[in-house]
């Protein structure tokens, strides 16, 4: 059973005190981890706290820079290396690397001392399972999967892993309501990155929230890639083919679940004088300015807010495990309003969101 572990004492927190510091990448654990700032700096008031923590961030493909999922991840580190005063090294996945690249990633962070080690992606599901295991002394935190913590054979649970996980059918029904709402064609489509459970997720509630505005409405679905194929995260050309074609047969909205793809599909809403969805982050704030007015809105999917509150209770001398769920019910998704081009239908959507919040309606996690 899913469970949500100590997650409202730092929520607030986590929101409003979101921080962009930087934290610089590399892909060698073992070199000077960056500590989020020059503490010796003219322009720094005071120095961060220190800490002993030493947190190791291995990202999903694309990495930080993607402006969607990973970059949300960052976010949260970044901030907790600005408040906490924890060390934080970061390595990211390659494109069609092999599983065991993945398992050497996170072993080369556990062997050069790095406590926690997070992993950002489903695609570490094995991987984390296998060297958490092999490192039971060290914390691994995954965001994504649930498997080290509910183990599909029913075997026990791995007791050093967190499963960070959040209802992205939830925030997705509020965005294809929004998607109805705005459709002047009664004609919407989606474009999943892989076809993978995870993102079924995001189609299942998008659809859902699509039809609840108007239930004849005609939804285009496209996958760009097939596992064990996840290229479809990392490649926009990809991305604006598939949204090129909804747009060119009647589609006049478009939402993405397709990580750094994404761009893809801005660029062909654009182009056909139409709209998009981001996905993740608040897209319409990341995203280059020549797309930027064609978003009308973006799923949040606060991965920030659970890597923050993930590092606070670590530094507070606490290593969360199991399964911690992020809802509507605690804002761990939701929708951004920046840009005003859902201003008007904001009374709806929150209305929809309290009903999914009370009960009343049930979002599915397939299609």
């Amino acid at each position: 059973m899913r469970r949500s572990t100590r997650l409202a004492a730092f929520l607030t927190a986590g929101i409003l005190a979101l921080s962009t510091a930087a934290c610089g990448s590399d892909d060698d654990p073992e070199e000077e981890p960056s500590t989020g700032g020059d503490p010796t700096s003219s322009e720094t008031s005071e120095a961060p706290p220190a800490s002993d923590v030493k947190v190791g961030m291995a990202y999903d493909i694309g990495g930080r820079g993607d402006q969607s999922f990973n970059d949300s991840a960052a976010a949260g580190l970044d901030q907790a290396v600005e408040e906490f005063g924890v060390e934080a090294q970061e390595s990211e996945a390659e494109d069609g690397e092999a599983e065991t690249a993945r398992e050497e990633r996170l072993r080369t962070f556990a062997d050069a001392g790095f406590n926690p080690v997070i992993a950002v992606g489903f695609a570490y599901s094995s991987s984390v399972g296998k060297v958490a295991a092999e490192y039971p002394d060290v914390s691994f935190a995954i965001i994504d999967d649930t498997a080290s913590c509910e183990p599909f054979d029913g075997s026990d649970p791995i007791p050093n892993v967190a499963c960070l996980v959040f209802a992205e059918e939830q925030g997705s029904f509020l965005v294809g309501a929004a998607a109805a709402l705005k459709s002047e064609a009664g004609h919407i489509g989606f474009v999943g990155g892989v076809q993978v459970p995870l993102i079924e997720k995001f189609q299942a509630g998008y659809e859902a929230g699509a039809k609840a505005v108007n239930k004849d409405i005609k939804i285009d679905v496209t996958y760009l890639t097939q596992p064990p194929d996840f290229s479809g995260f990392g490649d926009p050309a990809k991305g604006k083919t598939a949204a090129q074609g909804m747009y060119d047969g009647g589609a006049d909205v478009v939402y993405h679940a397709a990580g750094g793809s994404g761009g893809g599909v801005f660029e062909a809403a654009s182009e056909a004088g139409a709209k998009a969805i981001g996905v993740d982050s608040d897209q319409y704030n990341t995203a280059d300015p020549s797309v930027q007015d064609v978003i009308l809105t973006s799923m949040l999917k606060n991965v920030n807010v659970a890597v923050y509150n993930y590092l606070a209770e670590v530094v507070g001398g606490t290593f969360p495990t199991g399964t911690n769920v992020y809802d509507l019910s605690v804002d761990g998704v939701g929708y951004s309003t920046s840009g005003g081009q859902v201003d008007d239908i904001v009374a709806d959507l929150d209305g929809y969101k309290q009903q999914i919040i009370d009960g009343e309606i049930e979002v599915p996690t397939a299609p």
